[in-house]
């Protein structure tokens, strides 16, 4: 069964996936991490790999750039495809003065600036966190691989950007957030909507609040394979 998003039939998509929002990383964590990777979509240059990862099958796709992209193809792979854990792999701008470029942060609460928590129930205004199952696995998985830098908590998902309320930063940054970034919220709010599971794991690329060793976009594709251990660790937990 084909969207209008994706391509693939039925079956060609595991019920594992994980999520980059770049569909170029999709590509280099298929061949660095999938066994037997096969392209099963490829609409819009949104590529889907399936294969297996120790032994699971296990899907990679990208969500491409913001939460209503990555609410498309979250809600299409739930919906359509029997798709029932989704973890998003990506960067992330640290804020937390515990954390520095190159650690893991684990999403175990997402923020946002977005109108995503309040359409759900008139009057609410949801709190968007992941599945516990999922986050318990993706902490062990974690705590299991030596000389990883890794924080558990909640992050930022933005709706801007360039733009958004500067003024909001501090805030947050006394609600001990720990990063920034732009997907987290749409991939809870999805979970919840469709009754499946979905976390959110990110690597540190810059930090907003101590500039300097940021990574360069060679850096940030390379500089990634903690975190998609972590989610891959995660799902077949």
């Amino acid at each position: 069964m084909a969207t209008p998003h994706i391509s693939a039939e039925n079956g060609q998509i595991a019920p594992l996936v994980l999520m980059p929002g770049d569909p170029r990383r999709a590509e280099k964590i298929a061949k660095d991490f999938i066994d037997d990777a096969v392209l099963v979509s490829d609409v819009r240059g949104i590529g889907c790999y399936t294969g297996t990862y120790q032994g699971t099958p296990m899907s990679v796709m990208a969500s491409g750039m913001g939460l209503p992209s990555l609410s498309i193809y979250a809600t299409e792979l739930y919906r359509f495809y029997g798709v029932e854990k989704i973890v998003r792999v990506g960067t992330a701008g640290g804020i937390s003065t515990d954390v520095q470029v190159r650690d893991v942060v684990i999403a175990s609460a997402a923020h946002t600036n977005s109108s995503v928590p309040s359409l759900s129930v008139p009057g609410v205004t949801l709190a968007l966190a992941p599945d516990p199952y999922l986050l318990r696995a993706a902490m062990n998985t974690a705590e299991s691989l030596e000389g990883v830098r890794y924080h558990v908590g909640p992050v930022f998902a933005s709706d801007h950007f360039y733009g958004g309320n500067p003024d909001s930063m501090g805030g947050l940054i006394k609600l001990q957030t720990l990063a920034v970034e732009m997907e987290a919220a749409g991939l809870y709010a999805v979970a919840f909507a469709e009754h499946k599971q979905a976390l959110t794991v990110l690597t540190v690329s810059d930090h907003l609040i101590t500039p300097g060793g940021d990574l360069t976009a060679e850096e940030r594709e390379d500089c990634y394979r903690s975190m998609v251990k972590i989610a891959a660790g995660a799902l077949i937990g």
